[in-house]
């Protein structure tokens, strides 16, 4: 454990982050994390820079239960400050309970969300600007094994497994995989539509002009996708998502959305229909799809219900609903951003310009 929690550092830090001697760097997340917090601090000082730790318990439970309107919306100031200073921000994700919301009240946490939109668009115009590098990882728990139904060593190989740390060479593999996903990216930045076309779902968007991205590893840990930003009018025709919604903490079962120039104008679920109405009428652009992505990592093969390995599961496509990524040239602002993964390795064709791509999860000559 502690040897793979080493290499995870060292990648994180090394390739994903790219650390150089100088910078500040933020390291932050939960007191359960505190064993990979260590190796990252670590493997910050041997890189000649200056980390800066933010590890504290999970309180936002107790802040949307007992706080009001006003505490919930206030803003801590350090965390601006943090934003406005730092050179690179590592976040790792390990919850103690990842069900500690459920019972929340959904208005209460539109509330959260919509409070914290200024602070979100200062980091990724920081980020877009070259300004602020970030990295966002993942760390294996009791809860989150629970969650994806696995034993905790079983979801230790999991996580491990889905990084490539156990192939010897970690970065090599990580640049041969970005090479990879560079050629997807070249394939279909040429193409000015898509529809996708599977059980329950016909859909289409248009995305000419929009910029693709490979995540390679450098902003998610472990990644594996190509995304870009439809055209905000474009989504035309219904989706059914084949995994549960999952966003912060709360469980949505079967959801089917329909478009109509580029809205949702209808959403259904079987279980957790509250929740999603309420979260897609966070704001004007909670509607509308800001990001449309093919996970392409075959080493994460298992849906786990936790978004940071799920939206890459090879074969699988997925939107979100809310703000886009203003990099793809994406113009729909929100403060929702909840990815929703609909799995097409059995069953699926996608059309790019009106030609056969795409068929069961695999691309057909890229």
């Amino acid at each position: 454990m502690s040897e793979r929690l080493g290499r995870l550092a060292e990648v994180l830090v090394g390739y994903s982050a790219g650390v150089r001697p100088g910078e500040l760097v933020l390291l932050e997340g939960p007191a359960t994390v505190e064993p990979l917090i260590d190796e990252l601090y670590a493997s910050v000082l041997r890189a000649g820079a200056h980390p800066v730790t933010r590890v504290a318990p999970e309180l936002e439970e107790h802040l949307l239960a007992e706080g009001n309107d006003d505490q919930v919306e206030w803003v801590n100031p350090a965390l601006r400050e943090d934003i406005e200073r730092a050179d690179v921000r590592i976040v790792i994700e390990g919850p103690a309970n990842t069900k500690s919301l459920t019972a929340v009240d959904p208005m209460r946490q539109a509330l959260i969300e919509r409070s914290r939109l200024e602070l979100r668009d200062r980091y990724l115009e920081r980020a877009r600007n070259g300004e602020l590098r970030w990295v966002l990882s993942g760390y294996p728990t009791k809860a989150a094994a629970q969650d994806a139904e696995m034993s905790l060593a079983e979801y230790e190989e999991f996580v491990y497994g889905a990084a490539f740390l156990d192939d010897g060479d970690a970065v090599s593999r990580w640049q041969a995989f970005a090479e990879e996903l560079s050629r997807v990216v070249e394939f279909l930045s040429a193409k000015e539509e898509l529809r996708f076309v599977a059980e329950g779902t016909d859909v289409t968007f248009a995305v000419g002009g929009r910029t693709w991205i490979p995540a390679d590893g450098h902003e998610n840990f472990p990644d594996g996708e190509v995304f870009t930003a439809p055209h905000e009018s474009s989504a035309e025709g219904e989706i059914h998502f084949t995994y549960p919604a999952v966003f912060r903490g709360r469980q949505v079962d079967d959801v089917r959305l329909r478009f109509r120039d580029g809205e949702v104008v209808e959403a259904t679920a079987a279980h957790g229909q509250a929740f999603l109405e309420e979260m897609i009428a966070v704001d004007e652009g909670a509607r509308r799809v800001g990001e449309l992505a093919f996970g392409l990592n075959d080493a994460i093969a298992v849906f786990t219900r936790n978004i940071l390995f799920d939206e890459k599961i090879g074969g699988t496509v997925h939107l979100a609903l809310g703000a886009a990524y203003p990099e793809c040239g994406g113009e729909n602002r929100s403060a929702l951003h909840w990815d929703m993964i609909c799995d097409l390795r059995s069953g699926s064709e996608v059309y790019a310009d009106g030609e056969l791509v795409y068929r069961d999860g695999r691309f057909l000559s890229v």
